[in-house]
């Protein structure tokens, strides 16, 4: 009998001490910030701190075996840049650049970009639009296109996801 007094004080304790409260602390965004979809979903490539996306990715979703490749023939494609904040008023111009330490693609033979898009007013989307060239026969092999967001003025791009590789296959 005299256990069970024990044991019920113990269990009275370890319940009290186990059901303290915690500070609930808001998580709040502060500013905003811009990233490339695809690089949300898509894991990192190895050793990289960016994926490398070899499929026409879905908006929203992981590439997977049924999107077709990236070839050079696949013409116009697009990756949608997330606007993560408040939606703006009037449209903003977003930068983005070609890394060129690690792009092995050639801007005019294997593809063009502008460098700039547009996230419409009341959007928090914009979506940067690369055209793949077709290069003619070729024996090199496949080509990586390094994407990286400049942002705006008052507009950071994602420490994370500002990177996207695109590989360009042979056909």
């Amino acid at each position: 009998m005299k256990y069970i007094k024990y044991y019920t004080i113990v269990l009275a304790l370890l319940v009290t001490s186990l059901s303290s409260c915690i500070k609930d602390e808001p998580i709040l965004l502060q500013g905003s910030f811009v990233e490339f979809d695809a690089a949300t979903y898509n894991v990192n490539a190895a050793g990289l701190t960016y994926p490398i996306i070899t499929r026409l990715v879905r908006y929203g979703e992981a590439s997977n075996n049924a999107d077709p490749l990236l070839t050079r023939s696949s013409g116009l494609v697009k990756f949608r840049i997330n606007l993560v904040g408040a939606q703006r008023a009037i449209a903003t111009t977003v930068t983005y650049q070609v890394v060129a330490t690690v792009t092995t693609a050639v801007a005019g033979t294997h593809f063009t970009t502008t460098g700039t898009t547009i996230i419409p007013a009341n959007s928090s989307f914009g979506e940067v639009e690369v055209q793949i060239l077709n290069a003619g026969v070729s024996t090199a092999g496949p080509r990586d296109l390094i994407l990286e967001l400049i942002g705006a003025t008052d507009l950071i791009p994602s420490e994370n996801d500002k990177r996207l590789g695109i590989r360009i296959l042979q056909n």
